[in-house]
């Protein structure tokens, strides 16, 4: 691993590339754009001139639909909502999606060792990053407590598709969610014919196909204010994603206190590991954004150190002392060579 306090201006990242590359048809790129899960939604395409507007929107408005009712917290009558309010003892038959989702989270969890958790629904809910919205102040110390105790990945019970509400146990899958719904997108639309587009739901994003130029689609690794001096970090997202997880993309601020919206499920509290961002490049924009979250809560030795075990190629930026420093595992400095 590398860690920089200087670094050159910009860092290219191609991925290899297997076979030739397929050119779309000329013309422009077009660009649709939405607002959903809380959020905003585009998507560049080229080729495919035949294809409406309308019917590419309609397509991703659907995909978006289904995240939202099986795996939102914030509709009532969602998949995941009606399981959290469930009583205990009962069992509930998952669909599909929901299940390949959760299964992944429960992966990641185990693997971090509980550094991603899916089940700090309540902690979320009283911290004011989840519904029913922001909260003033701090949260009820025996409240707090209480949901700790009803927390934790280790109690989710899995029999083939149905999962078990043991009691008082409440889903989030927002840390890994997104990434799950731009991999659906995404799949929508080769299911449509296209094969040159870029996918971007929150800042998650996913890349196929090249432009009719032949260049790639490419991005700029988020970089948070007050990391100025880091080289920019472009990626040719070729059959690739990108997910980014920091304390600066959503926070409160509390008496003077800035809280993280990414809440360590070892204290049940905001992060405090001091990683700005946590960025993963990989083939599945789902396993990017769950890895992400996870790096986020270990912070930049225990992040960097698992991510390179499990040859992710992540970046992590982090604050120390007075000035922001970037540091890269062996699997992202491949991809700059």
């Amino acid at each position: 691993m590398a860690a920089r306090a200087a670094a050159p201006a910009r860092r290219v990242l191609v991925p290899p590339v297997a076979g030739p590359l397929l050119r779309p048809a000329p013309g422009p790129v077009r660009t649709l754009a939405g607002a959903a899960m809380g959020t905003g939604w585009s998507v560049k395409l080229a080729g495919r001139p035949d294809l409406s507007d309308g019917l590419i929107r309609g397509t991703v408005q659907r995909a978006l639909d289904r995240v939202i009712a099986q795996m939102s917290g914030w509709e009532a009558g969602s998949d995941l909502s009606r399981y959290n309010a469930a009583p205990p003892g009962t069992w509930h038959d998952l669909p599909e999606e929901f299940l390949l989702v959760l299964r992944t989270a429960l992966r990641i969890a185990e693997v971090s060792e509980g550094a991603f958790d899916p089940t700090l629904g309540a902690l979320v809910g009283l911290w004011g990053f989840g519904p029913p919205g922001p909260r003033p102040g701090l949260p009820d110390p025996e409240a707090l407590a209480q949901s700790r105790h009803e927390a934790g990945w280790r109690r989710l019970r899995l029999d083939g598709s149905r999962l078990l509400q043991p009691g008082g146990l409440a889903l989030d899958l927002s840390g890994i969610a997104k990434g799950f719904a731009v991999d659906l997108v995404a799949a929508e639309l080769r299911q449509l014919g296209l094969a040159s587009f870029l996918v971007e739901i929150g800042g998650e994003l996913r890349g196929e196909g090249v432009k009719p130029d032949l260049s790639p689609w490419w991005v700029a690794l988020e970089t948070p204010p007050g990391a100025a001096g880091l080289p920019t970090t472009l990626v040719a997202l070729h059959g690739l994603s990108v997910a980014t997880s920091g304390e600066y993309r959503r926070f409160r601020d509390v008496g003077g206190t800035r809280l993280s919206h990414t809440l360590d499920p070892a204290t049940g509290a905001p992060s405090a590991a001091g990683v700005l961002s946590a960025s993963v490049v990989h083939g599945s924009c789902m396993e990017a954004d769950g890895w992400a979250t996870a790096l986020a809560v270990l912070g930049p030795e225990a992040g960097l150190a698992l991510a390179a075990r499990e040859g992710l190629a992540a970046r992590i930026l982090h604050r120390q002392r007075d000035r922001v420093v970037e540091t890269c595992t062996p699997a992202l400095e491949r991809l700059a060579d």
